[in-house]
């Protein structure tokens, strides 16, 4: 015990030994300032001074742009950049979507999947409904409401302020009509016997939805016109109208061929959609 504790008195002796620190002038010994330590003294200064450096370095690191040249760190660049990939990536996958809910459509418009309906021959915009006669008889305040609405849309170039009676359809091709149009075997057209390389017209004015070749069809192409009708036109020895561009009616889109596994011969398979069921043709166009 009595060893243990002259060995502390020496250590803490040693720590609190003073020293003196003078700083001469080497040519005339001159004394210019002189410091007062002892060992603990110094030990405390360095170990403050080294906690304060390492703390200031890590500050400097974290929250200043320097930390981009620590290997393991992002640049704000970079990460600028990943986040606009990930914005980008999740738009694609929205027009992705969209584009596969499109092609789902256009497929089971080219295979038929859909529901039949009959139609009015002499619309094919409106179903045939039964109108009780009371209600074609309008009243004073309905009139009234009916001059005011005309006046407003008399300049208005907006489509729906255009007359749905206006809205006529045009033959694509003249010839002898091989097969009818029957939905009880899932024929939803009219198949038109013509020469080869006869113009195909388009029925009316519109956009192309679908201009490709098809294994079962050949050369199809696909119109989408006002008041949620579609035509089809299969089995072109070639087309002339490419996938959104806008057609107008009577203007050529193809030639008839005989393309495809489904053909046998020169023709024209011609098929009418609204709002998405077929219906037939000859109920609004004659094709002889």
């Amino acid at each position: 015990m009595a060893k243990k504790k002259n060995k502390e008195k020496k250590l803490a002796k040693k720590l609190l030994h003073k020293y003196r620190l003078v700083v001469l002038n080497e040519d005339t010994f001159e004394e210019k300032f002189a410091f007062k330590l002892t060992r603990l003294n110094v030990f405390v200064t360095v170990g403050v001074s080294m906690l304060v450096l390492i703390i200031l370095t890590t500050l400097l690191i974290a929250f200043t742009p320097l930390r981009e040249y620590i290997p393991g760190y992002s640049s704000a660049k970079l990460n600028h950049q990943a986040t606009q990939l990930v914005l980008k990536t999740d738009s694609l996958q929205q027009v992705i979507h969209k584009q596969n809910q499109y092609f789902k459509s256009i497929s089971n418009v080219l295979s038929g999947k859909v529901s039949v309906e009959n139609f009015n021959k002499d619309s094919i915009l409106n179903t045939n409904e039964n109108i009780a006669e009371v209600t074609l008889n309008p009243s004073k305040e309905d009139s009234l409401l009916r001059e005011q609405v005309e006046q407003e849309d008399k300049y208005n170039v907006i489509d729906a302020a255009v007359d749905r009676t206006d809205f006529k359809l045009f033959p694509p091709v003249k010839g002898q009509i091989s097969e009818a149009y029957n939905a009880e075997e899932n024929h939803f057209a009219v198949d038109l016997v013509t020469a080869k390389n006869t113009p195909v017209k388009a029925t009316a004015e519109g956009t192309v939805v679908f201009s490709e070749w098809t294994a079962e069809t050949g050369y199809v192409i696909i119109i989408e016109h006002r008041y949620g009708l579609i035509s089809v036109y299969k089995h072109n020895s070639s087309l002339a109208k490419e996938q959104g561009e806008l057609v107008k009616k009577g203007e050529v889109i193809g030639m008839v061929g005989s393309t495809g596994e489904l053909s046998t011969g020169p023709h024209l398979h011609f098929e009418l959609w609204s709002n998405g069921r077929p219906v037939n043709p000859t109920d609004f166009l004659e094709f002889e």
